[in-house]
C-alpha cells in the first residue's frame, strides 16, 4: 500500500488551506444539505435512535428506502433484506465488494481516468488494474469500446464503471452501457456500477443504471451515495443494492471493516430518500447553474472545459495557457492564484490525464466568482 500513502485530496486541501487558496479541488459542498434531513438526525440523536450500534447491514428502515428508491427511480425489484447493505459511505460498499469479489492475480478492468479509490481496493484485494482509457469526441469524454473488448482476457473477474463519471463528469451512452453489459454476460464477468452521482445530470441527461439492462441484475453490485444526493458528504452513508447472491459476499467483507456507523444519519437519510421529486430536481437544475458559472469562467480565463454531463466537476486542458501537465499548471494556481484543483495525472496509469485539471463547482456562488477572478488576474492575459 506504499503508492495509496497519500491522498491527492487530503495533500491539496490541506496545501489550500495553509495558503489561503480557494479549494476547488476536493469535491465536498460548502452549504448544508436539506433541512427536514438535518432535522431528522437531531431528533433520531435526541430520541435516541442511533446512538447505540444499528443492525450489522444497516437500519432496517434505511435498506428499505433503498430498495423503495431502486424500484421508484429505475423499476429495480431489490430485496431490502437481502439484496441491500449500508456501509460508511460509498467508499467502504466499493472497497468491500472488490474485496469480496477479487482473488490474488484475478484482473479488474478501471475506466481510466479513475477514482484512485478503486486503485487502492484492487491492491489490497491483491488484484491486478487493466486501465481502458476514455478519448475526447467532440469535447466530451467516450469510452474506447474497441480497447475495453481487448482488455478482458481469461483472468478478468470484475468490470468497475462508474457514471456520471468522476472525474471526467461524462455519462457512459446506453450504446456504451449496452456493450460492456454484452460483453459481461459473454465472459460471465461481474459489474461493479459506483452510481453515486446518479441525481447529479444535467442538461436533461438520464442516469440509466446497468443493472437494469437486460441479463445484468444478478452480475451487478450497485453502488449509492447518500453524501453525494444530499450534499451531507461528512455524513458517510453509502449502501450496495442487487442480487442477494452478491450482496451476501459484500455483506461477510464489510461488517469486517467498519461493522456498523452512522446510526442517527441512517434514520435521517431513509427519511431524504422519499423526498419529492421535486427535490431531486432542483437540486440537479441549481448544480447546473454552478456548473455553467465556472465553465464560463474557465473560458474567460483561455481554458478549454470539456462537456460535463454529471457530478461535481468540470475538466479543463491546460496547455492553451502553455502548461505541458495539470500537475504543473496546479502547483501554479495554488501558489501564484490561490487557487487550488486537481491534476487529472492522479486518477491515471497512462499519459491520457497529463494535460487535463478537475475543478469541482458544488459551491457558493461567491466562492466561484472569487476563483474565477482570481484565474483570470493570473491567467486571463496569457489567451
Amino acid at each position: 500500500m506504499r503508492a495509496h500513502r497519500t491522498s491527492i485530496f487530503g495533500a491539496m486541501s490541506a496545501r489550500a488551506t495553509a495558503l489561503g487558496a480557494i479549494n476547488l479541488g476536493q469535491g465536498f459542498p460548502d452549504t448544508d444539505g436539506p433541512a427536514e434531513i438535518l432535522e431528522a438526525a437531531v431528533a433520531a440523536i435526541r430520541e435516541g435512535r442511533g446512538n447505540q450500534y444499528p443492525p450489522v447491514h444497516g437500519l432496517p428502515e434505511l435498506r428499505r428506502a433503498v430498495a423503495a428508491h431502486q424500484q421508484r427511480f429505475y423499476d429495480l425489484d431489490v430485496d431490502p433484506v437481502d439484496g441491500v447493505v449500508i456501509g460508511t459511505g460509498a467508499s467502504e460498499t466499493l472497497v468491500a465488494a472488490i474485496l469480496a469479489l477479487v482473488d490474488e492475480g484475478d484482473e479488474v478492468i478501471v475506466i481510466e481516468p479513475y477514482f484512485d479509490l478503486y486503485a487502492a481496493a484492487i491492491d489490497l484485494a491483491r488484484g491486478v488494474r487493466v486501465a481502458v482509457p476514455l478519448v475526447l469526441v467532440d469535447s466530451e469524454f467516450r469510452l474506447d469500446l474497441e480497447a475495453f473488448r481487448d482488455a478482458i482476457t481469461g483472468k478478468t473477474r470484475l468490470i468497475v464503471i462508474n457514471s456520471p463519471h468522476n472525474p471526467s463528469g461524462s455519462m457512459l451512452s446506453t450504446e456504451e452501457l449496452s456493450a460492456i453489459a454484452a460483453l459481461a454476460i459473454e465472459h460471465d464477468l461481474i459489474v461493479l456500477a459506483d452510481e453515486a452521482y446518479e441525481h447529479l445530470t444535467f442538461d436533461d441527461r438520464v442516469h440509466r443504471p446497468i443493472a437494469t439492462l437486460p441479463g445484468m441484475w444478478d452480475r451487478t453490485v450497485t453502488v449509492g451515495s447518500a453524501g453525494k444526493s444530499f450534499s451531507l458528504t461528512g455524513w458517510k452513508v453509502g449502501w450496495a443494492s442487487g442480487s442477494p447472491n452478491l450482496i451476501a459476499a459484500v455483506r461477510a467483507v464489510r461488517q469486517n471493516l467498519s461493522y456498523v456507523s452512522s446510526g442517527p444519519f441512517q434514520w435521517a437519510i431513509a427519511g431524504g430518500l422519499a423526498l419529492p421529486d421535486s427535490y431531486f430536481a432542483d437540486f440537479a437544475t441549481d448544480l447546473q447553474r454552478r456548473r455553467d458559472q465556472l465553465v464560463d469562467g474557465l473560458v474567460d480565463c483561455g481554458l478549454s472545459p470539456s462537456k460535463t454531463a454529471g457530478t461535481y466537476f468540470v475538466v479543463t486542458d491546460v496547455r492553451p495557457l502553455g502548461f505541458s501537465t495539470g500537475a504543473d499548471f496546479c502547483e501554479h494556481a495554488l501558489t501564484k492564484a490561490g487557487v487550488a484543483a486537481i491534476p487529472v495525472q492522479a486518477f491515471s496509469d497512462s499519459a491520457v490525464g497529463d494535460p487535463y485539471v478537475r475543478w469541482t463547482f458544488c459551491k457558493r456562488d461567491d466562492v466561484l466568482d472569487d476563483a474565477i477572478a482570481r484565474l483570470n488576474k493570473t491567467y486571463g492575459g496569457l489567451r
